[in-house]
């Protein structure tokens, strides 16, 4: 996998224009609250499973075996890390209030569903998406185990099974299984694949869209004051990448294109979900919004920043 820094660049200018027409939308009211829901439930159970079974390539190799089990691994230790750092920074000794596990989730949890796809796909090509459905399998378990219980604090068999059940884990597991099996459903059922091809084909700007329409509806002289969701923002913006650069690159010595993806992904900001579990579990839906806003805004000039350093580490 060649790493083509122009054209990660020119991916990410992309991306803030279809942002930006999201935020326009947005305030000319053509998505309003109700839109957005239904393209983010779509999303998460339609075109974003559909993203992921596709990205397995159809003929089996050894190359695309290592690069997603590369990102497994490197997923798995970064979640532990990720997650035992939150809870030693963002504790009720040194972080008091209602805040502590909001904090805690922004820093573990970022947006690696809604801009980790479009982002690594435009900049790596659909071999990238390989490393990235393994380190993808390590945080949708986490983010719907572990992220749930910072909100509800209880674990119920209701609540494993929907881990389990979550459709972006069966896509990951089917197309791995597919993948391994050497069962190529481009030749044996193209019906079938060309259509979850073009189902796929929609991740990337509905979720963009969806990205621009949430900071059209943020206050942004209200969060200007709030220099507290800034540091919180900060801290996971900086540490998340600094520690995902460490297992992928100093523990593991994973080769330079899977320590890259890895580490983009813990650079982005954090979980639009983030929201979504606050408002449906109890949290501070308002406190909880506007980190997502502070850490996405903030992530225009943090993001370019974290990875052109890398690629001068790397280079």
């Amino acid at each position: 996998m060649n790493i083509d820094f122009n054209r990660f660049y020119t991916s990410l200018i992309v991306i803030v224009v279809i942002i930006a027409f999201g935020f326009f939308l947005g305030k000319i009211k053509w998505i309003d609250k109700s839109t957005n829901k239904k393209f983010v439930n779509l999303l998460l159970m339609v075109f974003m499973p559909a993203s992921l079974f596709n990205a397995f390539p159809g003929e089996f190799s050894e190359e695309f075996s290592s690069l997603f089990f590369m990102g497994l691994v490197g997923g798995v230790v970064t979640m532990l890390l990720v997650i035992i750092a939150a809870k030693l920074v963002y504790n009720k000794k040194f972080f008091p209030g209602e805040l502590t596990y909001e904090a805690q989730f922004s820093f573990a949890f970022n947006n690696a569903t809604f801009l980790g796809y479009p982002l690594i796909s435009m900049a790596f090509g659909e071999r990238g998406i390989v490393p990235y459905c393994g380190f993808i399998i390590a945080f949708n378990l986490a983010l719907f185990s572990y992220g749930v219980w910072l909100f509800e604090r209880k674990i119920t068999p209701k609540f494993i099974l929907k881990t389990i059940i979550n459709p972006n884990i069966i896509a990951v597991i089917l197309g791995m299984i597919f993948f391994i099996g050497r069962v190529n459903i481009s030749t044996e059922v193209p019906i079938l694949h060309d259509a979850i091809k073009y189902i796929s084909g929609a991740t990337t700007p509905i979720s963009l869209l969806c990205v621009g329409y949430m900071l059209s509806t943020a206050d942004l002289k209200k969060l200007i004051k709030k220099w507290r969701l800034f540091i919180v923002a900060a801290i996971q913006l900086i540490f998340a990448p600094v520690i995902t650069f460490f297992v992928t690159k100093i523990l593991f010595r994973f080769p330079d294109e899977v320590v890259l993806i890895c580490t983009l992904i813990q650079a982005l900001p954090t979980a639009t979900s983030l929201s979504l579990f606050a408002e449906k579990y109890g949290g501070d839906v308002a406190e909880a919004s506007q980190i997502v806003v502070i850490s996405t805004l903030m992530s225009v000039v943090t993001m370019p920043s974290v990875m052109t350093i890398l690629f001068v580490t790397l280079s």
